[in-house]
């Protein structure tokens, strides 16, 4: 790549869009976990969908690969940059264009931070779904991208279910039109489909049109201690038919995750003892305050007389509410606290009669290769989503081996690799465990077809 490249680029996009030299800062080549690359040779900084069109024009005609930013808050490796490829960065199309309560819309500008676009909506009475722990710098881009899942998936879905339609470029500098604001549209191939969770290597999402939902009204938090997984089945299948609507989140905590943030993050406390073998957070949401807090204190009551339940505190108010989901949302603070740095990070879904089973298999047999590695796992398994971080303090040296075994057992459950977090490059070895190779040279097949030259975030997900 010729610093007449870089130049051309320049002048395409204007002044101040190209970013060079020690003008590059850290924060374009390391990401959310602390991984490090070598500084890249440009940062492009568009700031409309046609300059995005010409740079990526460019980059095609002179086959320079290139790598899209949003918040950098993945875990993957789906973001940094490899050598020799340019970094497109979306943190200047950040805007929120419009709020349509009549259609029940939001349309952003793919480098909006998710919790912007949440305030937002908010101010006209309504909710954009969407959430997770990094809301306040991941980009709604990155959640497209990614095929975000978080914390109301149990009632709302993935991301996928939240888009109504998205303009793209292509890896030839296309501009595909798909900005529509209504739900029915059987009007051939829903082409936005093709980019949502594909991690940016078929094209770049540059606008999005969001559902967005009357905000509720009433939202009541309770937590709860339960003796088994059993019994937290039991409680999850009560609480779809007791709440129905309601029920926006279930998220289940093993007693190691409970106890170890409640004793080690600062400021962090457990409203219940921490020797119970299970918790669960349960969140009821809706517009009549007096429904939603009699539907759950009942729920509550029912678990408690047919033994599902050992333990439970309701929230009171928004802060009460707020400082239970602290624990939860606790994950990052709580990795910070142990003095070393071998553990990982698994970001796993399976069947829920499953879940027991698999925990208990991944605990003995890690055993097998350092006496001393254990694991700590959390989730929303309300929807089959676990993460499970393996920390093996004495054995640093062994986690390629502890990640071949934690992927090889999820692949014998039949479950799938990454839940919610992509498979970038980091999980790229390990697809085949969730995906046939027939599956794997389709999606081939899509790359080929729509980015012939493999400019758009080559190397994720799979190689060509």
């Amino acid at each position: 790549m010729s610093d007449r490249f870089i130049d051309e680029v320049r002048e395409a996009l204007g002044k101040g869009s190209v970013l060079t030299g020690t003008d590059i800062d850290a924060r374009y080549y390391h990401d959310f976990a602390g991984k490090s690359v070598a500084k890249p040779r440009a940062v492009v900084r568009p700031r409309t969908t046609e300059q995005i069109s010409a740079f990526l024009q460019l980059c095609h005609r002179e086959e320079v690969p290139v790598t899209t930013q949003g918040g950098m808050t993945g875990l993957v490796r789906g973001a940094l940059p490899n050598a020799n490829e340019l970094v497109l960065s979306m943190e200047r199309m950040n805007a929120v264009e419009e709020v349509d309560i009549s259609a029940g819309v939001a349309v952003v500008q793919a480098g909006t931070p998710l919790q912007k676009i949440q305030e937002r909506v908010e101010q006209e009475g309504y909710m954009f779904p969407l959430d997770l722990g990094a809301r306040g710098s991941c980009t709604i881009g990155g959640n497209i991208s990614t095929n975000a899942g978080g914390n109301r998936v149990i009632r709302y879905g993935m991301t996928r279910e939240l888009i109504l339609g998205l303009e793209v470029v292509k890896a030839d500098g296309t501009v595909l039109q798909g900005l529509r604001k209504y739900i029915k549209n059987n009007a051939g191939i829903d082409l936005k489909q093709l980019f949502i969770g594909s991690e940016g290597i078929l094209g770049v999402v540059t606008r999005a049109t969001l559902r967005i939902f009357p905000a509720p009204k009433e939202r009541k938090v309770a937590l709860c201690a339960l003796p088994s997984f059993e019994k937290v089945t039991s409680f999850l299948g009560m609480a779809r038919k007791h709440l129905d609507g309601q029920l926006t989140a279930f998220e289940v905590m093993w007693n190691e995750y409970y106890r170890m943030v409640v004793e080690r993050v600062k400021g962090v406390i457990g409203p219940l003892p921490t020797n119970h073998p299970f918790y669960v957070l349960i969140e009821a949401c809706g517009d009549d305050p007096d429904r939603v807090h009699a539907d759950l204190e009942k729920l509550l009551e029912l678990a408690m007389a047919e033994n599902m339940i050992l333990d439970a505190t309701l929230s009171t108010s928004n802060s009460s509410a707020a400082a239970m989901w602290r624990i939860r949302d606790s994950t990052s603070e709580l990795d910070r606290s142990f003095p070393y740095a071998a553990r990982i990070g698994f970001d796993i879904s399976l069947a829920i009669d499953r879940t027991e089973e698999y925990v208990k298999v991944i605990g003995s047999r890690i055993k097998a290769v350092d006496a001393g590695a254990f694991v700590i796992v959390f989730g929303h398994v309300g929807d089959g989503n676990l993460h499970v971080v393996l920390h093996h303090e004495h054995t640093p040296d062994r986690r390629e081996e502890f990640e071949n075994l934690v992927y090889q057992i999820t692949g014998e459950f039949d479950g799938s690799i990454s839940a919610e977090h992509g498979i970038g490059i980091l999980k790229r070895p390990y697809l085949r465990m969730s995906r046939t190779q027939e599956e794997i040279e389709t999606m081939r097949t899509l790359k080929r077809a729509l980015d012939p030259k493999n400019i758009l975030n080559p190397g994720r997900i799979f190689t060509m």
